[in-house]
């Protein structure tokens, strides 16, 4: 991909919240919460090695929007508050991401998704590579359009088409019918009860797109026994689509001729938090700059070699969930 074209969009509080969960107890010099920061460097740092881009930016989340309340009350009300020991680190989550060179953006009455999903239509002629795993955003994929899903290991795997439909059992264009009749929990989004994924593949391929039978009654009934599940949901399935379907008209604070462009990560700063934070792995892999940033250097009778050798030594558990968004807490 020519880089100078490549637009990269990371779905900020999907990735902090991945970081935040992958290691546990991992504290500073002062004490100080830092294993969220820790795997979020790592993460930037793949990301700058294995897919540069000229132009990017990081999509927040503004709190919850009030359209989708009014669909549903209940949306997201689910999602615990966040953990006081991953709030601590949004302050240095956000100095190390503008130490990157990455623009952090956010809008009121926007979610993330909404704001990427805006970004990524409106910008025809930038390939885009959306960082996340929230399949709700596997609706935009399209020869143009993928998704980045960081794997465990430290690398990335693509989400194009195909792969959609290899996981999901429908073509992006019928994931919100899809994630309609499901639900999803992570969002509080009840989906048509008795209706598991195979099922709802099933719906789809007899069916076809959801505006296509919703307002027909007597085309679903034709397809006998799955009417009984279907008819009395039908407004459930309408809401549902509406709760999924990104916004993707951009306000007009983000309505520009290009993209958010790239800075160059600033190395020294990066390499100064690093070394203030004891992130000694990393150290290892960033270039060389010309001067030690700190004036004195961490006593090595202090602290372990590495934050993941201690991490290790503390028998530290990682998760086993597979999408970010079922281990995401509340924003504020």
């Amino acid at each position: 991909m020519d880089n100078k074209k490549s637009l990269v969009l990371i779905d900020a509080y999907s990735q902090i919240y991945r970081a935040f969960y992958a290691i546990r107890m991992l504290t500073n010099s002062r004490g100080e919460p830092v294993n969220a920061a820790f795997v979020f460097t790592k993460f930037l740092l793949q990301l700058e090695k294995n897919h540069p881009s000229a132009y990017g930016a990081m999509l927040f989340d503004c709190g919850k929007v009030p359209f989708r309340l009014e669909l549903n009350p209940e949306y997201k009300a689910n999602r615990p508050p966040m953990p006081d020991s991953l709030k601590q680190q949004i302050p240095l989550i956000k100095e190390i991401a503008g130490a990157f060179g990455w623009e952090q953006l956010q809008c009121e009455g926007f979610e993330a998704d909404d704001l990427i999903g805006g970004m990524a239509l409106k910008y025809q002629d930038f390939s885009v590579e959306i960082v996340s795993s929230d399949k709700d955003l596997s609706q935009l994929i399209d020869e143009r359009i993928s998704m980045l899903i960081p794997g465990s290991s430290g690398g990335f795997e693509v989400r194009d088409a195909a792969a959609v439909k290899a996981k999901f059992g429908v073509a992006p264009d019928m994931m919100i019918d899809y994630l309609a009749l499901l639900g999803d929990a992570s969002d509080n989004i009840p989906g048509v009860p008795g209706i598991g994924p195979k099922r709802a593949v099933e719906i789809l391929d007899i069916l076809g797109a959801a505006s296509s039978w919703l307002d027909d009654p007597a085309r679903i009934e034709a397809v006998g026994t799955v009417a009984k599940k279907l008819l009395p949901e039908l407004d459930t399935i309408r809401r549902n689509r509406e709760l999924i379907r990104l916004r993707t008209t951009l306000p007009e604070s983000f309505d520009k001729a290009l993209p958010p462009v790239r800075r160059a990560p600033d190395w020294k700063r990066i390499t100064g938090i690093c070394q203030d934070n004891q992130f000694k792995s990393i150290l290892k892999e960033l270039p060389p700059i010309e001067e030690n940033v700190l004036a004195q250097p961490v006593s090595q009778e202090e602290f372990c070699d590495d934050l993941f050798a201690f991490a290790a030594a503390q028998n530290s558990v990682k998760t086993s969930v597979k999408e970010p968004e079922e281990i995401q807490g509340e924003l504020f």
